[in-house]
């Protein structure tokens, strides 16, 4: 088992940076901040809840494994919270190429938040304050500081909300409906109203969790057994040693009883009745809405997933609800192999305030108040890797007193970032989505350590362990690319009889080894049988080389086009441009004043704004003598494709 949680440091009444909440986004928030140094007051209601899997017992999946790895290389915690907690690791998407697999582990619920508080109120500069926040104190038109309901002022030059569901928070179980941020926990009633005072732009969202049933009640031999796991598999970049054995999650089906029982209850759920008024996440839907959405679909998937070692609990993913709790007990039990299942905790929705994002600067520092950051939940998205991507961003940059600017060239969380303050959550819960990232290609989860780890040290976000050894892997993976580009292969008859005795096919000319492993059924080991003199390498590194080989022209592709974009970003519009123009559309005009975006590419990235309007902006620039900021250097483009110059 993890190590006992050191009891926090209790806060004074000042600090350099106060953040709000101690879920996924408020814990990367506090030491990411206090990794450049801040001193950091985390406010929230339990200390004993920091870190708290307020959902399902897992972290990573599609997209979201992307953007766990890259807050391990910018110096965050997750990743080994979640190597250390895993009871089961699986890569998904293993059947498509390298952009979109990920990784996803099962956690156990009860040492995940154990090992979070281990590194929370362990780190330099951390202490707690409990207590409800109740309003963000201003001086001079900037953050001074919060008060809690108990009346108790700390100060501060910078806050960092991060209150995830708890904003207004609303939970609905059919009729019944009572406040809270989650189950048993109070909600942020006043929070909402000091925010609304000071201009924030807030709406409703909505989401929701299964019931969970105990593990004793569940007929195992009915279910399938969930396949493709694998053991080795991990999250950080540093070597974590897992303290528990695995578990095993498996999979059942509802059937068409169990859809017309829905069905037949729908006038009870609070999703179809209008007691609900925020949107929930339409890929992450309720089980109420599956069925009435696809209603073509006989049956729908549900993973049973035990919350842990020392849990009686089972979490039923995918058939999350909001239907009364009576009837909820009916339906788990017509469920295929839970038949006798005892429910510990029904499913229930939440609907809470968020804050609308596109009022954020790329740092998530609220543009109409100097000093406020927002991330997680209240910014509109979902997940909590999406919270605790946007929790390390915040707290950086607040320290930092500038954006920790990340491209979406760069990192998924530079796309995650982008989106929300260019285009908005859209009326719904934001979540990651590979299909996000237009140069997905360059932000594999196996790079992530390359992309972000010289970034992160030159920041001061990577410790020096950390950065070494990075170092020693890249220098082993610059010596093992150096040796196959130099190290050559002769079409002699030696060769060729190893080639065939390895199922190569022959070569007709000399080839460096490089140019042997561009092919694809060539690999390390083809190579090692081949060239006594080849080097050994590590798994991690071998990986890194064939991909940069294989994938080289592709990944030139890619590069260059990612440049290219980099070139309508590098043109920023003036403070205060006048969008009202005759080559302009109204609505094109409208929906630019309103975004009020910084540079060319981020109007670009706006809905409804047209290349043409873009070409319209780039004309009207020229004209004015504005021009593009330092650039990056260009590299030629690749064969068969011309430079588009902005």
């Amino acid at each position: 088992m993890s190590t006992p949680a050191p009891a926090p440091r209790p806060a004074g009444d000042s600090a350099d940076l106060l953040v709000v909440g101690a879920g996924h986004a408020g814990v990367e928030a506090a030491l990411a901040a206090a990794r450049l140094g801040l001193r950091v007051t985390v406010v929230t209601l339990s200390g004993r809840h920091a870190g708290r899997l307020s959902c399902n017992p897992a972290v990573g999946g599609l997209a979201k494994g992307h953007l766990v790895r890259e807050i391990d290389a910018l110096g965050g915690m997750m990743a080994m919270a979640a190597d250390e907690a895993c009871v089961q690791h699986r890569r998904l998407n293993t059947r498509k190429g390298l952009a979109v697999q990920a990784s996803r582990a099962q956690v156990d619920i009860d040492l995940y938040p154990a090992v979070v508080q281990r590194h929370l109120w362990s780190a330099p500069g951390v202490s707690l304050a409990e207590g409800e926040v109740a309003k963000v104190l201003t001086e001079g038109g900037r953050v001074s500081g919060l008060r809690l309901a108990s009346g108790r002022c700390l100060w501060a030059p910078a806050v960092v909300l991060t209150t995830g569901t708890f904003l207004g928070g609303v939970l609905h179980c059919g009729d019944a409906r009572q406040p809270g941020g989650r189950v048993g926990d109070a909600p942020a009633t006043a929070l909402s109203a000091s925010l609304g005072a000071l201009g924030l732009r807030l709406g409703r969202l909505k989401t929701g969790t299964p019931p969970r049933v105990h593990k004793n009640s569940v007929d195992w031999h009915q279910l399938e057994r969930q396949d493709e796991v694998t053991p080795e598999g991990r999250f950080s970049f540093t070597p974590v040693e897992r303290a528990l054995p695995p578990l095993d999650c498996f999979i059942t089906w509802t059937d068409e009883a169990v859809h017309t029982a829905i069905r037949a209850a729908l006038h009870r759920s609070p999703l179809h009745t209008g007691a609900i008024v925020g949107r929930g996440p339409r890929y992450c839907p309720s089980v109420e809405d599956k069925v009435v959405r696809f209603a073509d679909k006989d049956r729908h998937q549900i993973f049973l997933e035990p919350e842990g070692h020392q849990s009686p609990r089972v979490y039923l993913n995918g058939f999350s609800t909001s239907l009364p709790a009576e009837l909820q007990d009916d339906l788990v039990r017509a469920i295929p192999g839970l038949s006798r299942a005892q429910v510990l905790q029904h499913g229930y929705a939440v609907e809470y305030d968020f804050s609308d994002p596109r009022d954020l600067d790329h740092g998530l520092q609220h543009k109409g108040v100097p000093g406020l950051f927002l991330a997680g939940q209240i910014n509109g998205t979902s997940g909590y890797e999406e919270a605790a991507a946007q929790g390390l961003v915040a707290g950086a940059s607040a320290a930092m007193g500038a954006p920790l600017a990340l491209g979406r060239d760069e990192a998924y969380i530079g796309v995650l970032v982008d989106d929300l303050v260019t285009r908005g959550v859209g009326g719904e819960p934001y979540r990651m989505f590979s299909s996000r990232a237009e140069h997905r290609l360059l932000l594999r989860e196996d790079n992530a350590d390359r992309r972000l780890m010289p970034k992160a040290r030159a920041l001061g976000l990577l410790s020096d362990a950390a950065w070494a050894r990075f170092s020693a892997k890249q220098a082993e993976i610059d010596a093992a690319t150096a040796w196959c580009g130099e190290r050559s292969l002769l079409p002699d008859p030696v060769t060729l009889a190893a080639l065939t005795g390895l199922g190569l096919a022959p070569i007709k000319k000399k080839l460096s080894v490089a140019q042997l492993l561009a092919r694809p059924e060539a690999g390390w080991a083809e190579v090692q049988a081949l060239c006594a003199d080849a080097p050994a390498v590590s798994p991690a590194v071998e990986e890194q080389v064939l991909t940069d080989l294989k994938y080289a022209g592709y990944l030139g592709r890619e590069r260059w086009r990612a440049d290219r974009r980099a070139r309508l970003d590098a043109w920023r519009l003036p403070a205060g441009f006048n969008f009202c123009h005759p080559g302009l559309s109204r609505e094109v005009s409208e929906r630019l004043a309103r975004a009020q975006p910084e540079t060319l590419g981020a109007a670009a990235r706006l809905p409804g704004v047209t290349p043409a309007a873009i070409d319209v902006l780039v004309a009207l620039l020229a004209r004015g003598g504005a021009g593009p900021g330092p650039q990056r250097a260009h590299p030629p483009a690749p064969e068969g494709e011309g430079h588009a110059d902005v």
